[in-house]
């Protein structure tokens, strides 16, 4: 490898402390107050209102300039794709929300056209998602379950549910949930709390989207095998829900588990197919198109349902919808759900926008999608939609099309519009095998997910360890509780590492005014008399108590039992003192009486004189705070103790490479006062040597001086 070539450069000037430094550098003390920064961000001005305006419905921003000649025909052929897919998929995964299907097709439509007007995301594919389906199926199962709706049959004696009453209740329950999801949102985006994605960290992410896989394959089961299963809630539900399955398999209808077979096969020999000719096909095959309509004729014509028992999707009504206000007495049951759903499609939604936008060159405001995400999910739910996110297969297919903005999307909706008012009655006769064999093989590229944990493992196995924990919480508790429960558990490997860090000496690298760790160099020189000392972490009540006993075992020094050696010392010297007096008051009693004037006063005349001392003893301790980002009160506290415990045994204390933050918090945490000032605290650990070895010369000139005197 070619060396790299080396600079030279040289710097002279004095030793500063921070004090020095906010003299040169004329620190600004003035600060807006709370009052003037409410004014400004309220004062109105025409570019400001523009701004907003643009900001706000961005459609407005980028649709006049849209170039028909450069992006018309890519979205065009990206918009067909995209609405070909979403036909099986959002069919498909309209079961996982225990809604009819055409109410799949209705979510593929509604927001897409809201995402078109609000959103920033040029390539993201919005729509139906695998994972918040089967959320929202956990809710309406939970709250229209079966057992509500059984009523007896005197034709045939037997007990029967009311499909008709059922559905109808759990497409309120589903547009109530997906409503309220929406306001959170849109609060969410209107507060500016875009930032709560940072907290669903990509191996969280990807952990918790793998779990759900799992109980998304595991709520298919039923139309694969042909069986019924009762329907479990709760945690550990996904557990009794396999064991009943394997109790049930006996009893399999023979000709979905056939339709399930052929359809996995042929689905799974296109796609590869199409992964293996990517680069010579303009489009992919649209095999799940292909699949719904060869096994729509396939079914219609032999008819499957009334021969052989297999379960069809149905009546599908044309036409849409008409708008209906979601009933606001459900609300009360599904908020919890309803803010998983909100936090868990946002985080998709954005992680996915981000890729697209990096890998493009262009900006993706998160605050922004909050609102749109919002207001599709909301105006969805007055449509009878259920919840919707973007979609990693359909996004990936519309990129790879040619899809360059949003008008793709909008497109795929013009294409779900027209299925949906003249075509979805055809589809009557599909099988449900068929839509659940879609759905398993949409679920392959999650199921690649699983090599994260061998990856993880040697890069970081703190995030493998999250990443683990999140798929196992998320499948023993349920994807609502279990996202609560892997959030919580990857705040506390934050809190974890912050109590555990690593404490190290920093020693010089020679004839540099850089500083490193010992332990990881052995070319480092040691500065005589003094320890720089090192946290890897904040400072803060979590670990305080940590970093004081950290230093400690780095000094070599135990302070609490140096102080309390010292106290003894002093009692005991103030009681000699004592004794002395005494002594010297009686023996000039007797003088003054005329006693014997010969006698020793060997007591009164002590004169101690301190050993040279040792230089390699401990002067000075510098406290290297540029990994600290805050001090609480307690971090605070602790630094004040230091600084006056060691100085009471002649060990100065002083600290370095302090943030503004950190000088801001030890101004108004009260570590300053009249003997402690800035002078004790240095920009650089440089600094803090030079200063510390100059005090060091003073003190031996000092103390020489006073042996030759």
């Amino acid at each position: 490898m070619k060396e790299r070539r080396r600079t030279d450069y040289n710097v002279h000037r004095e030793v500063l402390d921070e004090g020095a430094v906010d003299e040169i550098a004329k620190k600004s003390h003035s600060k807006p107050s709370m009052s003037e920064k409410f004014k400004k961000s309220m004062r109105c001005s025409g570019p400001r209102l523009k701004s907003c305006l643009l900001g706000s419905v961005p459609v407005v921003s980028w649709l006049p300039r849209y170039s028909l000649r450069d992006n018309a025909l890519g979205d065009l052929i990206s918009g067909i794709s995209v609405g070909i897919m979403q036909l099986p998929q959002g069919m498909a995964y309209a079961l996982l929300a225990s809604v009819p299907a055409v109410f799949g097709l209705y979510s593929s439509f509604y927001p897409v056209l809201v995402y078109f007007i609000f959103g920033t995301s040029k390539h993201i594919s919005i729509g139906t998602f695998a994972v918040l389906s089967v959320m929202v199926g956990g809710v309406t199962e939970r709250l229209a379950p079966d057992s509500n709706f059984i009523s007896w049959d005197n034709v045939t004696n037997h007990s029967v549910v009311d499909i008709v009453t059922r559905d109808a209740e759990r497409v309120k329950v589903a547009a109530a949930v997906t409503f309220l999801s929406g306001l959170f949102q849109i609060l969410l985006g209107l507060v500016q709390f875009g930032f709560v994605v940072t907290y669903l960290s990509e191996p969280l992410v990807r952990g918790y989207t793998t779990g759900a896989a799992i109980h998304v394959i595991v709520s298919q089961l039923k139309y694969i095998f042909g069986i019924k299963p009762e329907r479990h809630s709760g945690p550990l539900s996904l557990i009794y829900t396999v064991l009943e399955i394997c109790y049930l398999l006996p009893k399999t209808n023979i000709g979905t588990l056939v339709v399930s077979i052929v359809a996995l096969i042929g689905l799974v020999l296109v796609k590869e197919l199409n992964s293996y000719l990517s680069k010579k096909l303009p489009v992919p095959i649209p095999v799940e198109l292909l699949g719904i309509i060869i096994a729509t004729v396939i079914s219609w014509q032999v008819n499957l349902a009334d021969q052989y028992g297999v379960d069809v999707v149905g009546l599908i009504p044309s036409g849409l919808q008409p708008p209906v206000l979601p009933d606001a007495s459900l609300f009360g049951q599904v908020i919890g759900d309803a803010f998983a759903l909100a936090v868990v499609g946002y985080g998709i939604a954005i992680s996915l926008g981000r890729i697209f936008a990096l890998k493009y060159g262009y900006k993706v405001d998160s605050n922004q999608e909050l609102i749109a995400l919002g207001l599709s999910n909301s105006i969805g739910g007055v449509f009878q939609c259920f919840a919707i996110s973007c979609s990693m297969s359909r996004s990936m297919v519309q990129e790879s099309t040619g899809g360059k903005t949003q008008v793709a999307g909008a497109l795929s909706a013009i294409v779900i519009l027209f299925i949906t008012l003249w075509i979805g009655t055809l589809f009557a006769d599909l099988p449900k095998a068929v839509l659940a064999a879609i759905i398993f093989v949409n679920l392959q590229g999650m199921m690649k997910q699983f090599m994260d944990i061998r990856l993880l493992w040697r890069s970081n196995k703190v995030d493998m360890l999250i990443w683990v924990a999140t798929f196992i919480l998320t499948l023993l508790l349920n994807p609502d509780l279990g996202l609560a429960a892997s959030i919580g558990f990857s705040m506390l490997t934050v809190i974890f590492r912050t109590q555990l860090p690593k404490y190290s000496k920093l020693g010089q690298v020679p004839d540099t005014d850089i500083y490193r760790p010992l332990e990881d160099y052995d070319e480092l020189k040691q500065v005589p008399g003094i320890l720089i000392f090192r946290s890897s972490a904040t400072l803060y009540f979590a670990n305080a108590e940590m970093y004081q006993e950290a230093l400690g075992e780095k000094s070599g020094i135990d302070i609490t039992k140096l102080l309390s050696a010292k106290k003894k010392l002093e009692a005991k010297k103030k009681r000699h003192e004592e004794k002395n007096a005494k002594k010297a008051a009686k023996m000039s009693a007797m003088n003054l009486e005329g006693g014997p004037k010969g006698e020793s006063q060997n007591d009164l005349a002590i004169i101690e004189v301190d050993a040279e001392p040792d230089p390699s003893l401990l002067t000075a301790i510098i406290l290297d705070l540029s990994p600290v980002n805050f001090l609480d009160t307690v971090g605070v506290k602790t630094l004040r103790s230091i600084r006056r415990d060691y100085g009471e045994v002649c060990i100065e204390v002083v600290l370095s490479g302090c943030s503004s933050g950190v000088m801001n918090n030890l101004q108004t945490g009260g570590f300053f006062n009249d003997q402690v000032t800035k002078s004790c605290l240095f920009s650089t650990i440089h600094d803090a040597v030079l200063h510390c070895q100059s005090v060091q010369r003073h003190s031996q000139e000092k103390d020489d001086k006073g042996t030759q005197f």
